[in-house]
C-alpha cells in the first residue's frame, strides 16, 4: 500500500511498523490479560496446570512481543538496507 502511494522503500517500511503497532500491541495486551485471568482461577481451583499453562503463554508473548518489534524490524532494515538498490529496480517483487 504503501509503495503504491509512491512513498521510498525506507518510507513505506517505516509507514508500516508504525500502522502494525497498534494491532501488535492490542493482541498482545489481549492475550496477556487473559494469561492473567488463566493464571488467577487457576490458582484459586487448584488447577496447577493451568496456571502453568498461563505463565508459559505469557512468556511466550512476552519474547513474541519482543520479537515484533526488536528482531523483525532490525532484520527487515538490515535486508532493505543492503538489497534496496536491487529491490528499487524490481519493484514488482514487492507487489508493486
Amino acid at each position: 500500500e504503501e509503495l503504491r502511494a509512491g512513498r521510498t522503500l525506507r518510507a513505506a517500511l517505516e509507514a508500516g511498523f508504525s500502522r502494525a503497532w497498534t494491532s501488535i500491541r492490542d493482541s498482545q495486551i489481549s492475550i496477556l490479560i487473559a494469561c492473567a485471568v488463566l493464571y488467577f482461577f487457576g490458582s484459586n481451583f487448584g488447577a496447577s496446570m493451568v496456571k502453568g499453562f498461563a505463565i508459559t503463554l505469557a512468556i511466550g508473548t512476552l519474547i513474541n512481543l519482543f520479537t515484533a518489534i526488536v528482531a523483525t524490524r532490525t532484520l527487515l532494515r538490515t535486508l532493505f538496507r543492503l538489497a534496496g538498490p536491487a529491490l528499487n529496480a524490481r519493484r514488482w517483487l514487492l507487489g508493486v
